[in-house]
């Protein structure tokens, strides 16, 4: 039986979500849990849509796990509460649904929408809101923040916004990106892509907040899709302003097929 679940997390006390043996991880407290619960067996099975880094939070991250069918009988009723009795409070699977085995969570998935919390308030963010959101010192412009997102919008090498990987593309197709305020007053960028590099987002905001604050042009950070390498003038936003908040996948019968031209895309 292979499971879809769906997971959220406060990131700020995690070293990402990839299992790392000395550090506290998303993955090593779920996959300490499931192994109070279905044995050993739940380790090879756990695949995510995409590994946040260290200090990045999650409401729609989306990962799969393969379980023998009696045990999936045995537990299906008390799953979710058992879970959220064995992992710690900045955890949680908020779903558990059966899906085909043709379900690849990182491969048949069309799409990864982050959001990133800026507050430009001379007060600095709510207290209640420190974690999720940045503080930032000078004021924004959302014209200037939205014209710059235009440039960035399309199928393009983002290599000057990307820590490059041996054998890895850094073309990646943004089909959304745009900012608004929220009703608290926060400036709210939304991105959403078929995927991305590491450091991509963080990237994309930090160049992008320094047009929004006036002191670049708002055409800057689309200038630098030209570059084959990563620029230096960028700066990366600090991670706690970062949340993964949807995954996005095709009909049930177009999983395979998905995950199959992801894999010729993805995989050298």
């Amino acid at each position: 039986m292979r499971l879809r679940l769906d997971v959220s997390y406060d990131g700020s006390a995690f070293s990402g979500w990839a299992v790392q043996p000395t550090r506290r991880t998303v993955a090593g407290e779920l996959l300490a849990a499931l192994g109070k619960l279905i044995g050993p067996d739940a380790e090879p099975g756990l695949t995510v849509a995409g590994r946040t880094d260290a200090g990045v939070h999650a409401t729609g991250q989306v990962c799969h796990i393969d379980v023998a069918d009696d045990v999936w009988d045995t537990l299906k009723e008390s799953l979710l509460r058992r879970l959220a009795a064995l992992m710690p409070p900045d955890a949680r699977v908020k779903r558990a649904t059966p899906v085909p085995a043709s379900f690849d969570a990182r491969f048949s998935a069309t799409f990864r929408r982050y959001e990133y919390r800026v507050a430009d308030t001379v007060f600095g963010p709510e207290p209640l809101r420190r974690h999720d959101t940045l503080g930032w010192v000078r004021p924004l412009d959302l014209d200037r923040l939205n014209a710059a997102a235009a440039g960035l919008v399309g199928l393009h090498d983002f290599a000057a916004f990307c820590k490059r990987k041996e054998h890895a593309t850094t073309v990646r197709a943004i089909n959304r990106l745009d900012w608004r305020r929220a009703d608290d007053g926060v400036a709210v960028a939304t991105v959403q892509a078929d995927a991305f590099c590491q450091a991509m987002v963080r990237s994309l905001v930090g160049a992008m907040l320094t047009v929004g604050d006036g002191r670049r042009d708002p055409g800057w950070p689309a200038e630098l899709l030209t570059l084959r390498e990563r620029s230096s003038e960028v700066t990366v936003a600090p991670a706690h302003g970062l949340t993964l908040v949807a995954v996005g996948y095709p009909d049930e019968s177009e999983y395979a097929q998905r995950a199959d031209a992801t894999r010729r895309l993805r995989v050298p």
